[in-house]
């Protein structure tokens, strides 16, 4: 009789797969690489990103059998966040709220440093996986979602997706009209 695979670690494996996906797009990014298609590039990271961290909201608090978490290497994003501010200049920071449940308070924002803290908390869970350390990963991966990277992400997403509006959207009236005249009278 085959061996049930363990749920928790096909889990671990398949966030393994979305976070490298992730940390391996924006790093790409970053890079400057392919700038004109940055914006679609990580929109479409950060929104499949997004859907890892609803996966481990929805489950039950995963607890890790220590309650120390072993010493891992810290990722160094500061390159990253160089990067992705480079590619944006002009365009990284807005406005948002402090907390829009609680609060009314305006505060700013930087897509570099969304996508920075969102790649950091992910390689972070990411080295404990490599380690072996599955159930150490989930924790990591779901408890800096409920607490940084969820709502970072989701920011990214919002502002990724105005950009991306912004960039298809905004053409000029007259080459709008045109193509519209053109249009109804072919």
């Amino acid at each position: 009789m085959p061996e049930t695979p363990d749920p928790t670690r096909l889990l671990a494996d398949e966030c393994a797969v979305e976070a490298r996906t992730f940390v391996e797009t924006v790093a790409g990014v970053a890079s400057g690489a392919a700038p004109e298609s940055a914006i679609p590039l990580l929109l479409l990271a950060t929104s499949q990103i997004q859907l890892m961290g609803a996966r481990l909201g929805a489950i039950a608090d995963v607890l890790p059998a220590e309650r120390f978490e072993p010493d891992i290497a810290e990722s160094e994003v500061e390159p990253l966040r160089e990067g992705i501010g480079r590619l944006f200049d002009g365009l990284d920071s807005y406005v948002d709220l402090q907390d829009p449940v609680t609060s009314v308070e305006v505060t700013s924002g930087s897509l570099a440093d969304d996508l920075a803290i969102v790649t950091e908390s992910l390689t972070h869970g990411l080295a404990h996986h490599a380690a072996g350390r599955t159930t150490e990963a989930l924790w990591w991966w779901q408890f800096s979602y409920l607490s940084a990277w969820g709502e970072r992400a989701a920011m990214a997403v919002r502002v990724l997706h105005g950009l991306l509006a912004h960039v298809r959207l905004d053409a000029d009236a007259d080459e709008v009209a045109e193509a519209e005249f053109d249009a109804l009278h072919s």
